[in-house]
């Protein structure tokens, strides 16, 4: 039959095993069925009919599915007529670890931890890196969809990973998914009431997550920005953080407020990363999952995220009537209202300005936390 859409949602599952329904008008293309109803877009290559899963339907398109068809058949024809040299067997393992060791060199160190994590948690497989099918990514992403954010993250991590294998020699094609990932833009932000419960249960939580919880609140931070923070960037009651840290590779430096320079006292200062992880001095506070389950037990907010805490702070902001443009420099946004030719033109720290906003903010805290009762 000629594949369409329509025919292909409605193909009934066999009553036992799987049945497969090629397509008229790309030879070797078709769908297969499956028992449970599952339907795979499959393709016959070779001189001896090998056959390929391209990836399931709908999450894979019958279009793209057709294109990638053709794309296998083409490089297979062109592989036997021009056969290239045996790929070397290096394993899943062994590849992880040359692609991390090679990030370290020429990736931030934030973004090579949050790879090592995410590689390290979601993806174990125990063959050798040529031999990776798309099934085996699409199988672990698949299995992430009640994460969402996680799910992405890890299908970045991976498609990353195997497109570096392809540069170095190591797999000829990189076996991932077409997927597609949809996404809402967040719009939780506490109230007054929440924000002095989260307040009092990190005062009595303890180092380190209690202070990074007061930090992320006082300052507006990003995560990664609070916990990678340096003693040796607080000059003059000023962060200053260097390019190569921040997300935005853009160097950004705000005044702090006199509540958020007394949690940093209370810190004890062993090394100059002033949240280490518990093994590595050099390496920062990475056990976020398991403390805010600890942290979130019987503290009556519904449900949040760390990054809400930024969306709150911005928020309170506005509502203190801070200039949209000072706020954007506090959390260092580079799409803002001061972007393009304007942000090239206008060189002004606004230091001032936001050493205002935060002392107003503070005190904003302040009378959140005593009209709660919280000190």
């Amino acid at each position: 039959m000629s594949l369409t859409d329509l025919q292909i949602k409605r193909l009934k599952a066999p009553e036992t095993g799987q049945k497969t329904y090629y397509d008229s008008t790309l030879p070797g293309f078709g769908v297969r069925v499956s028992q449970g109803g599952t339907k795979t877009f499959v393709v016959l290559y070779g001189k001896d009919r090998r056959r390929r899963s391209l990836g399931r339907y709908p999450d894979l398109s019958l279009s793209e599915a057709r294109r990638l068809a053709k794309q296998a058949q083409v490089d297979i024809a062109l592989d036997e007529l021009h056969p290239k040299t045996a790929l070397p067997k290096v394993s899943f393992a062994v590849a992880r670890s040359k692609f991390l060791a090679d990030c370290e060199v020429r990736t931030k160190p934030r973004t090579v931890e949050e790879y090592r994590r995410l590689l390290n948690r979601h993806f174990h497989f125990e063959c050798n890196i040529a031999d990776l099918s798309r099934h085996d990514i699409a199988s672990v992403i698949e299995k992430l969809k009640a994460k969402p954010s996680e799910q992405q993250h890890a299908f970045v991590a991976i498609r990353t990973m195997l497109n570096w294998c392809v540069k170095r020699g190591l797999i000829d094609l990189a076996p991932v998914p077409p997927m597609t990932f949809k996404s809402r833009p967040r719009e939780r932000i506490l109230t007054d009431q929440e924000l002095a419960s989260v307040w009092q249960r990190a005062s009595e939580f303890g180092y380190p997550y209690g202070p990074i919880v007061q930090l992320l609140i006082l300052t507006g931070q990003r995560k990664g920005e609070v916990v990678g923070l340096r003693g040796s960037w607080l000059v003059n009651e000023r962060i200053m953080y260097p390019s190569e840290f921040v997300k935005n590779g853009r160097a950004h430096s705000i005044p702090v407020g006199k509540r958020a320079l007394n949690v940093i006292a209370t810190l004890p200062g062993k090394t100059d990363l002033l949240f280490p992880s518990r093994f590595e001095d050099d390496k920062p506070f990475n056990g976020f999952s398991k403390c805010k389950a600890s942290f979130d037990q019987d503290l009556e907010v519904e449900q949040y995220t760390l990054h809400d805490l930024r969306r709150t702070f911005s928020s309170n902001m506005a509502k203190l009537g801070t200039p949209i443009h000072v706020t954007e420099r506090i959390l260092n946004h580079v799409s803002g209202t001061i972007s393009g030719v304007a942000a090239v033109y206008n060189r002004h720290a606004y230091m001032e300005e936001m050493h205002d906003a935060f002392v107003q903010y503070e005190q904003h805290l302040s009378e959140v936390l005593k009209t709660y009762s919280v000190t």
